[in-house]
């Protein structure tokens, strides 16, 4: 039988735990078990439920011992900047914090000067965000977090769940460029910067690259599991875009790339960063990607708000059918256009309210009606995508000359549509798992089934 490899993939809103195999040069993949993954609110914080979530992952990699295949590794990627702290004893200090957190507000402008920041820039090459991971280390910091004193280790989400499977501590490049607190052009630490903060240096631990063997898996969880003694838990480009941006097809043309999902990441991939004042101006972040490369992108607000919307009717009781909304949304004409990134639609309680309110207070016409919602999200994401393109091709040497969107978004043809109206470029689609895929095909290399990615092609997925 041929080897498998467990991909891992944790989403904002749910995790999948999918098993491949490379059969006569194609890739085939079935999704072996998908979980919900909830943000909980206690104590006036947001919390992920990080016990829950390794729970779903050991019972899909139990499944899928059971459906009989040959595991040969596993390698796992979440979303970005969320990180977990482990004291001397290997003891997870308390349930990671979700970046929707309140606690980091207003943080960037107390942490560093408009001088600072352009410094700043120029080393971490990061968009300065309050969600990332310095602010809420500064947070906790200010805070005299008790967690943050205790800390032996510091572990980005997949950091975390690698360490509890294989007892391993490290950090993987990908995912920690995500926190603003490496040197863009060293891919290390940035170890002056986290002195100048007053953060712990002992928690920042080794970084390694993606198709690193992390290690073996447990031998307690293997005896849960049912998995054989010698899987190997691989170091993925484990920040989920990364793994995204990695299948991406080649092409000759120089192509921007499009990770549509909860977020949408637009950007090109690099040899080296681009830390020049116009680029921290044009908002955009320098992060690590697979093989050394720089993604140099924008984290753009994606289909969160469509997301919470769908979620807000679904508890209303009203038709939240995808194909339905969409077309109700092709029905109507509606010129509102909103900053998708506004802070207004980071976290509210009632993302409908928060548009209305949001058009009020600036005289834009209110959208009535589900098809109206909807149809604002999506043109108002196709307008930020032209403006994302069009900071790009002032930065490059050459212009974008096509857009290729992959994840779940790509199935979206109403955005997709707008999109390619909104940037003027030819837009092509796919491959829908993209991260999973990214995430399998480093592995294959890794362990040596391949050598590069272009020698698998992609069969039907179940």
């Amino acid at each position: 039988m041929s080897h498998t490899y467990i991909a891992v993939d944790f989403g904002a809103g749910s995790g999948r735990v999918i098993a491949a195999q490379i059969v006569d040069g194609a890739l085939k993949m079935e999704e072996v078990h998908r979980f919900g993954n909830t943000q909980v609110r206690l104590g006036g914080h947001i919390y992920w439920n990080f016990l829950s979530l390794f729970t779903e992952m050991k019972k899909g990699l139990r499944l899928a011992v059971k459906k009989g295949y040959d595991i040969r590794s596993i390698g796992i990627d979440t979303w970005g900047v969320d990180f977990g702290l482990i004291d001397r004893q290997g003891n997870l200090l308390g349930n990671p914090v979700c970046y929707r957190d309140p606690r980091t507000n207003g943080l960037p402008e107390q942490t560093f000067t408009t001088d600072e920041l352009r410094q700043h820039y120029g080393e971490a090459g990061i968009q300065v965000m309050p969600i990332n991971s310095l602010f809420q280390l500064c947070s906790m910091k200010r805070a005299s977090d008790a967690t943050l004193e205790a800390a032996d280790r510091l572990l980005f989400m997949p950091d975390l769940f690698s360490y509890f499977l294989t007892g391993v501590a490290n950090n993987e490049y990908c995912i920690a460029s995500t926190s603003e607190l490496l040197d863009a052009r060293s891919r290390t630490w940035n170890r002056a910067l986290i002195e100048r903060l007053g953060l712990p240096q002992h928690i920042f631990g080794d970084i390694v690259m993606p198709g690193t063997v992390r290690g073996k898996v447990l031998p307690e969880i293997c005896e849960e599991t049912g998995l054989p003694a010698d899987v190997e838990v691989i170091a993925v480009g484990s920040h989920d875009t990364a793994s995204a941006v990695f299948a991406v097809p080649e092409s000759d043309k120089p192509r921007a790339y499009l990770s549509s999902g909860t977020w949408s990441l637009l950007g090109v991939e690099l040899d080296e960063p681009i830390l020049t004042e116009a680029a921290r101006l044009g908002g955009f972040t320098n992060e690590g990607g697979v093989g050394g490369k720089i993604r140099f992108l924008q984290n753009i607000t994606g289909l969160w708000m469509l997301q919470r919307l769908i979620a807000q009717w679904q508890e209303a009781g009203l038709d939240c059918d995808y194909d339905y909304l969409i077309g109700e949304a092709e029905k109507c004409l509606i010129p509102t256009v909103v900053d998708v990134d506004a802070q207004d639609f980071q976290s509210p309680t009632d993302m409908a309210k928060a548009i209305a309110d949001y058009c009020r207070a600036r005289n834009l016409q209110v959208p009535e009606g589900q098809g109206e919602y909807v149809r604002v999200v999506l043109q108002s994401l196709a307008q930020r995508y032209k403006t994302a393109i069009e900071g790009l091709n002032a930065l490059l040497p050459q212009p974008v000359g096509q857009l290729n969107i992959v994840g779940g978004g790509s199935r979206n043809k109403l955005l997709n549509r707008l999109t390619e109206e909104a940037t003027g470029l030819p837009v092509c689609t796919g491959p829908v798992e993209a991260t999973a895929i990214g995430n399998i095909l480093l592995q294959a290399i890794a362990v040596g089934d391949i050598s590069h990615k272009g020698d698998v092609s992609l069969a039907s997925e179940k």
